[in-house]
């Protein structure tokens, strides 16, 4: 079985589930995405079904209001077993993506970055490139390290700066994965196109990046 790779980000809203798509894409990979808070719009299990054509996995947990898992779980009266959150074995890639950042709860004693710490599959930190992009991504990198998570590199997401990525790559140490432009159209031609202009498949066909 080949290890899954997971998606994760250092903010919500940063484009991570068009990069999970695009990645989703390139691997010929199933999707799956544990916990879906907000229901009324287009899920993103949808949107990378829709983008990509590949098999997505039904999401363990779907909640209506859209916010932080654990809040959503409450309100609606849902209990979040976080033992019943294990991955999936198939056949083939699985690009797993979380909701939010490293530090969104998922029940009043669980973060998502425990359960990436449990899984110990190599994880892809998602980036903005707009300003206080710095900070966010060091101390995202950093909560990784002090866990012992897999970190196989960060992306980044968004217009150029060249500085902000170079700063970030260089201070911390880790692997520049790529970056993915904003697509004034997100279609699966576009997708597909802006991966092969901007990241290497080989990079995450890899089955390790660092433990700390």
């Amino acid at each position: 079985m080949t290890q899954p790779i997971i998606v994760t980000g250092t903010d919500t809203g940063i484009g991570k589930t068009i990069f999970s798509a695009a990645l989703t894409q390139a691997l010929s990979a199933t999707y799956w995405k544990p916990v879906q808070s907000g229901l009324e719009e287009e899920t993103d299990t949808q949107a990378v079904t829709r983008l990509t054509g590949c098999t997505a996995l039904p999401e363990t947990y779907r909640l209506q209001i859209p916010a932080s898992p654990h809040f959503s779980a409450e309100e609606e009266g849902v209990l979040i077993d976080v033992e019943n959150l294990t991955l999936p074995e198939i056949d083939g890639p699985l690009v797993v993506e979380g909701a939010g950042g490293l530090m969104v709860p998922l029940t009043r004693e669980t973060l998502y970055i425990d359960l990436f710490k449990k899984w110990q599959a190599p994880i892809v930190l998602c980036a903005r490139t707009g300003l206080g992009t710095i900070n966010h991504s060091l101390l995202s990198i950093e909560a990784l390290r002090a866990r012992g998570c897999n970190l196989l590199g960060i992306v980044f997401i968004g217009d150029e700066v060249a500085d902000s990525e170079r700063t970030i790559a260089e201070y911390a140490g880790v692997k520049k994965l790529g970056r993915l432009p904003l697509l004034k159209e997100i279609t699966p031609e576009t997708i597909r196109t802006a991966f092969v202009e901007n990241f290497r498949l080989e990079d995450f066909c890899t089955q390790t990046g660092e433990t700390a």
